[in-house]
């Protein structure tokens, strides 16, 4: 993910400024980057909670949006409000942050944590290439699923790996999601009238369905859904909604197309 670590600043007077700072920098940032990598927001309080209380710090206090993290450590004057602008799934850095807060559950000193944490933080865990040829792969998975024929295979990957790579593209420059969606779904759909028209496709809707699958937002709608089982009724609502956008601007990318031909 992009972005900077957030360094705080405590007051001088506080006792134990330095250890307190840091335990205040390790659970803010690990929040940071599971808000960031679309944990549930349950989840992100949890972690945080659980990092202050594991290095003796109790009275903590943390509210998670889609959007902010307000963190708290109330005994000791520390507050801070971070907006996150970016987010994406990426449930392997979920998994690494997650795996970080049962070590420091085990024992693990502070300093290891901080150093742990800013490694997760450094790596890139998925580059463009892959995440590229995933969404080929996933649109030839859907296809086989959906009982496609192999003759619209090639279409499948072109379709699903070209999605992929408009929206990682696009994304560089826009942090507007529906136009990054709505451009990809445009795209998939062109590319397989294409195919169909020139005759190296045979099932058009089929090949749009399967090749959309890596934009469907699976793992948006399911995390909305929890928040609401959680009682976290306004991440669930405004998951919920972000998951509605995004289904509309696929639909209105496939759509234009149809109307168009």
């Amino acid at each position: 993910m992009s972005g900077e670590l957030e360094v705080i600043e405590a007051p001088d007077e506080v006792l134990g400024e330095d250890f307190v700072r840091d335990v205040f920098y390790i659970a803010i940032n690990c929040g940071k980057m599971l808000l960031e990598s679309g944990a549930e927001t349950y989840r992100i309080e949890d972690t945080m909670l659980r990092i202050a209380s594991n290095y003796g710090i109790g009275n903590a206090q943390v509210f998670v949006t889609p959007t902010v993290i307000i963190f708290s450590l109330n005994d000791y004057a520390l507050t801070q409000t971070l907006r996150i602008e970016e987010r994406s799934n990426n449930l392997e850095k979920v998994m690494v942050v997650n795996e970080l807060s049962r070590r420091i559950s085990d024992g693990l000193p502070l300093k290891q944590a901080i150093r742990g944490m800013e490694k997760i933080h450094n790596t890139r865990f998925f580059p463009l290439w892959l995440l590229v040829l995933s969404g080929g792969v996933i649109g030839i998975m859907f296809l086989l699923l959906f009982e496609g024929v192999a003759r619209d295979i090639p279409a499948a990957f072109i379709g699903g790996a070209g999605g992929v790579f408009l929206m990682e593209g696009i994304q560089r420059y826009t942090r507007v999601q529906f136009f990054t969606e709505f451009f990809a779904a445009l795209y998939i759909a062109t590319v397989t009238v294409i195919f169909v028209g020139l005759g190296y496709g045979i099932m058009l809707d089929t090949i749009i369905i399967a090749s959309v699958m890596p934009l469907v937002p699976g793992v948006l709608i399911t995390n909305a859904i929890r928040e609401m089982i959680r009682g976290h009724l306004m991440a669930g609502i405004m998951k919920g909604a972000e998951a509605g956008l995004t289904a509309i601007a696929i639909g209105a990318g496939v759509g234009l197309v149809f109307m168009l031909v």
